[in-house]
């Protein structure tokens, strides 16, 4: 059974909930939770077919795969949540609370499941504003903002950052060019 959330503490050795005592800031527990939020977020193509949704499970070892169209509506819901989309928005698993080592650990037996799992983490942490969907037209990738003060737009700044800051640049330099020319 896949119990995110749990791992080992890296001082003391011990199996614990990631998630217990008053731990503030990103650990290597939110991490992982992280990683597989943003890969199920950004699972446009793997979601097109039953095979590849499969592999994709398969891939991180989330025990069976959930049913195709509701992973679907579970990952287009989440995805709206992220974009602040009003209106109701459901997604369904199933998620077990276990007590391990008297400690309440959140788990799932299907894949849909420890995402969902994962996401209500993230969010009773406070950290699901975080999230973001690249607002480039092209890309629309989700993202983990991990700056300070939580104002990162894009998923790259390399590449989408860089593209609208240049597509900016040459639209102000054009229409600079044009008002200059009128006057002449």
């Amino acid at each position: 059974m896949y119990t995110p959330g749990v791992f080992l503490d890296a001082l003391t050795g011990n199996r614990r909930g990631a998630y217990s005592g008053g731990v503030t800031g990103l650990t290597v527990g939110w991490d992982h939770d992280v990683e597989l939020l943003l890969d199920f977020l950004n699972t446009r193509h793997v979601l097109d077919s039953e095979a590849s949704w499969r592999a994709w499970v398969t891939e991180r070892g989330l025990g069976r795969s959930s049913e195709l169209a509701q992973a679907r509506a579970a990952r287009a819901a989440l995805r709206s949540s992220i974009e602040g989309s009003s209106g109701p928005q459901t997604a369904a698993g199933v998620v077990h609370i276990e007590l391990t080592d008297g400690v309440p650990v959140l788990s799932s037996s299907d894949a849909l499941g420890a995402v969902l799992a994962a996401s209500a983490r993230l969010a009773v942490l406070g950290s699901w504003e975080r999230f973001k969907i690249c607002p480039a037209d092209d890309c629309l990738r989700a993202f983990f903002d991990r700056s300070r003060n939580r104002s990162r737009t894009w998923c790259s700044m390399q590449v989408c950052g860089n593209r609208e800051k240049a597509r900016t640049f040459r639209k102000r330099t054009r229409d600079l060019q044009n008002s200059t020319l009128a006057t002449v």
